[in-house]
C-alpha cells in the first residue's frame, strides 16, 4: 500500500512529527488492510475510509505513543475497541508491554487476529478491564463508552505513580480532569494537540504517590 505509506508520513510531517521507518510503515499497512477487511463485515469503527483511518486513528495513536515519557514498562489500553491507541503504541514503543482490554467479543476477536498477524507480544484481555488484577504504569482511554465510569475504574488499575493518558477534545478535557481528581490527585501536563485542524488533544496526568 504505497499510498498509505506516503500519506501516513505526510500526516506526521504536517503534525510536526518525524516519519516512521519503512518496517513500521509496512506493519501499519498490514493493520490497515486487516481493519478494512474486518470492518466490511462487522462494525469495528465508525470511520471506515483509508484517509479517515490514517488521519484519525493511526496519526492520533502514533502521536500519543511518542508523547508518552520514557520509563513506562506496562500499559493498559482500556476499552481498546479496534486497537487504538494500544496497537500503534506496541508498534512504535516495543519496550512497553501492552495489554488491550476489550469486553465486546467481536472486537476482542479482531484484536487477537491483529496481534497475531503483526507478530506482537501484546496481550488481549477479552473481558471487563475492571477484572484485571495487575497494576499498570500507564492506562490509555480513547472513545470509551461511559467515560464517567471508565476513568475511576481505570485509576484503580494504576500503579501508585502511574500515568493516565486520555485522548479527548479540548471541550471535554476540563470535566475529565475534574472527574479523575475525584478518585486521586494528579499532576497534569499541558494538553498536547493530536492533529492539525482538529480540537483533539492528549491529556497526560501522573498520579501522586501512594494515593491510588
Amino acid at each position: 500500500m504505497p499510498h498509505a505509506h506516503l500519506r501516513l508520513n505526510q500526516l506526521l510531517a504536517e503534525s510536526g512529527s518525524v516519519p516512521i521507518d519503512i518496517y513500521a510503515l509496512e506493519r501499519f499497512a498490514t493493520y490497515l488492510a486487516l481493519l478494512q477487511k474486518w470492518n466490511a463485515r462487522t462494525n469495528l469503527t465508525a470511520i471506515r475510509d483509508e484517509e479517515g483511518i490514517l488521519g484519525r486513528h493511526f496519526l492520533e495513536s502514533i502521536l500519543c505513543a511518542r508523547a508518552l515519557p520514557p520509563g513506562i514498562a506496562t500499559l493498559l489500553d482500556f476499552g481498546s475497541g479496534a486497537g487504538f491507541p494500544g496497537i500503534p503504541i506496541a508498534l512504535i514503543r516495543p519496550e512497553i508491554a501492552v495489554t488491550l482490554a476489550e469486553s465486546q467479543n467481536k472486537k476482542a476477536a479482531f484484536l487477537r487476529e491483529a496481534v497475531r498477524t503483526l507478530n506482537l507480544s501484546t496481550k488481549v484481555h477479552s473481558a471487563r478491564a475492571e477484572d484485571l488484577k495487575q497494576k499498570f504504569d500507564c492506562i490509555t482511554l480513547r472513545a470509551v463508552d461511559k467515560m464517567e465510569a471508565a476513568i475511576p475504574a481505570a485509576i484503580q488499575l494504576l500503579s501508585p505513580t502511574g500515568r493516565l493518558a486520555v485522548l479527548t477534545t479540548q471541550q471535554e478535557a476540563p470535566a475529565l480532569m475534574t472527574l479523575a481528581s475525584q478518585s486521586a490527585p494528579f499532576d497534569w501536563s499541558p494538553p498536547q494537540p493530536l492533529a492539525q485542524g482538529t480540537n483533539r488533544i492528549l491529556l497526560l496526568g501522573q498520579a501522586h504517590k501512594s494515593t491510588v
